[in-house]
């Protein structure tokens, strides 16, 4: 399998979408920085009961993440209607290019 033949694949701490690798392994995080956070978080739950895997958020980050799916959810509801209207093409397209963004935006949860 060729780089250019994987599918794209997201940094395991903040979600953004990595380039590909030409070869060897595949890239997990986007830059050091990711990396060293997943480290530390990895050790801070080492001996608890919290799973290794657990995806722990601050109380704010919590909001901010539930806010950037109410937005989402609010677009794909616009572009729900927008069709429903039959509305022009330059505005289904304007719609969905938005809807998209706010679904990038909301893939990063950290």
């Amino acid at each position: 399998m060729t780089a250019a033949s994987r599918k794209p694949v997201s940094c395991l701490w903040c979600g953004r979408e990595l380039a590909p690798a030409g070869t060897g392994r595949r890239r997990r995080y986007c830059r050091q920085a990711c990396r060293q956070r997943a480290y530390e978080q990895r050790n801070a739950v080492k001996g608890t009961s919290i799973p290794a895997d657990a995806v722990v958020l601050t109380a704010d980050a919590a909001s901010a993440l539930t806010d950037r799916i109410f937005e989402l959810r609010c677009a794909a509801e616009d572009v729900a209607s927008a069709v429903a209207e039959d509305a022009d093409r330059s505005v289904l397209t304007a719609l969905a290019d938005r809807l998209v963004a706010l679904a990038r935006d909301a893939e990063r949860f950290r």
